[in-house]
């Protein structure tokens, strides 16, 4: 083999080796594309997610802000529903108080009512000896029915007449329009055993005290209608 044929494998051998080369080059190329791209696709998809996690989280705050601020606001409206109900029927008492007043106007009716009250006191208070409380413009229309109201108890409940004593301390006067802040009462009377120890408070504003809190559930029903709580 001469110089030249010698020349010319070698040659050969160089071609192969660098087409070799190429090709090895070219497939680690391609590869590392294809890994490259695997991991961007994979860093964009991490960087997606991410993205979504972050608005849903901050789209649940959101609606957690919102729910919260509806429940205020709607605790607040029911406040001033309720308080304006409240003022409905506070005026409602105002307006049966002051109806009360003009109870004791009318000496011959108060006078049968005071009779009553005393008898229905004794009822409650079932003892020998009692001592009366009423106000002071009325003692003369309670020392007229006392005998009276004694008596009457005393067939009720099959007893013998009480003593009753009228007491030199009077309840408050009917209320006054220059000071509406002071005490007062409308009329009726309070019994209570020689003691102190039972005490049968029978005044008109007590009564109606009563009575209002009995009928309040119905009332605010006629009012305001069945409300769900």
């Amino acid at each position: 083999m001469n110089d030249a044929d010698v020349s010319k494998q070698i040659q050969q051998m160089v071609r192969f080796i660098r087409q070799e080369a190429e090709e090895k080059a070219n497939e680690i190329s391609v590869s590392a594309e294809e890994e490259f791209n695997i991991e961007k696709l994979q860093l964009v998809e991490a960087d997606k997610k991410k993205i979504r996690q972050e608005f849903e989280r901050k789209e649940k705050q959101v609606e957690i802000r919102k729910k919260i601020e509806y429940s205020m606001q709607l605790n607040a409206s029911r406040i001033k529903v309720l308080q304006a109900q409240d003022d409905v029927i506070n005026n409602m008492k105002d307006a049966a108080s002051k109806d009360l007043l003009r109870v004791s106007h009318d000496h011959h009716v108060y006078r049968h009512l005071l009779k009553d009250l005393i008898v229905q006191s004794l009822l409650r208070l079932k003892e020998p000896s009692v001592l009366l409380r009423c106000r002071k413009d009325d003692v003369h229309l309670v020392e007229h029915v006392l005998d009276s109201a004694a008596q009457e108890y005393a067939e009720k409940a099959n007893v013998n007449p009480p003593e009753i004593i009228v007491d030199n301390i009077h309840l408050p006067p009917a209320p006054s329009h220059h000071d509406s802040h002071d005490p007062y009462c409308s009329g009726g009377v309070v019994l209570a055993s020689r003691d102190g120890k039972i005490v049968c408070e029978n005044t008109l504003d007590a009564r109606l005290d009563v009575v209002f809190r009995k009928k309040l559930p119905e009332i605010r029903k006629q009012l305001f209608g069945q409300v769900a709580v």
